[in-house]
């Protein structure tokens, strides 16, 4: 199976069975994303690819350093304003969300992808009423959308590094969550 990794940062990736494998750092972003997954893939044809990363969690049920594998993934910004309330755009064959297919053992989870990250309460509490995710990152969903315009399917495995909430990196584990995270996609290209 030909696998490709891809990741937005080059600290995100500490295996070296995992840089044994074709690895792209993207950049981080939605648009860096898109653009540099798909100069690889007119390049290359893959099996699969893998999106991992850390990621902030709106969900009390999920643990800083849990890793979780996202089925359900969204673009939370595209739309418009009308006064105080969001709407989504109709009509327009716009896709603005992916269900992908579990591949692992790990917890499920809804993501959201943003360009900007939540740290704001009111900001938090609008998303948490209007989508509900689980989890945001901030290239999940280009991912998924590049790679299903390329007809193949993808795994996206995200490790907590810190909750959602106004902007406190106190209370932020990166270094665990790169760990659990790096420690988690070793096993799942082992079992491949």
């Amino acid at each position: 199976m030909k696998v490709l990794i891809i990741a937005a940062t080059d600290f995100e990736v500490t295996s070296e069975k995992i840089r044994e494998f074709t690895l792209i750092i993207s950049g981080v972003g939605m648009v860096n994303t898109a653009i540099n997954l798909t100069k690889e893939l007119l390049k290359n044809n893959y099996d699969l690819v893998i999106n991992m990363g850390v990621a902030g969690s709106f969900s009390e049920d999920i643990s800083l350093g849990e890793v979780v594998e996202v089925i359900d993934e969204r673009f939370s910004e595209i739309g418009f304003e009308d006064g105080n309330r969001f709407k989504e755009f109709t009509g327009l064959n716009i896709c603005n969300s992916y269900k992908v297919e579990g591949k692992t053992n790990l917890k499920k989870v809804k993501s959201i992808t943003v360009n900007t990250v939540h740290g704001n309460e009111n900001s938090i509490q609008e998303i948490v009423r209007r989508l509900n995710p689980d989890v945001e990152s901030m290239e999940g969903a280009a991912v998924v959308q590049v790679w299903e315009n390329f007809g193949g399917s993808c795994v996206q495995i995200r490790s907590i590094s810190n909750k959602v909430e106004k902007r406190n990196k106190a209370d932020w584990n990166i270094p665990l969550a790169i760990k659990n995270l790096n420690t988690t996609v070793e096993k799942i290209i082992t079992e491949l």
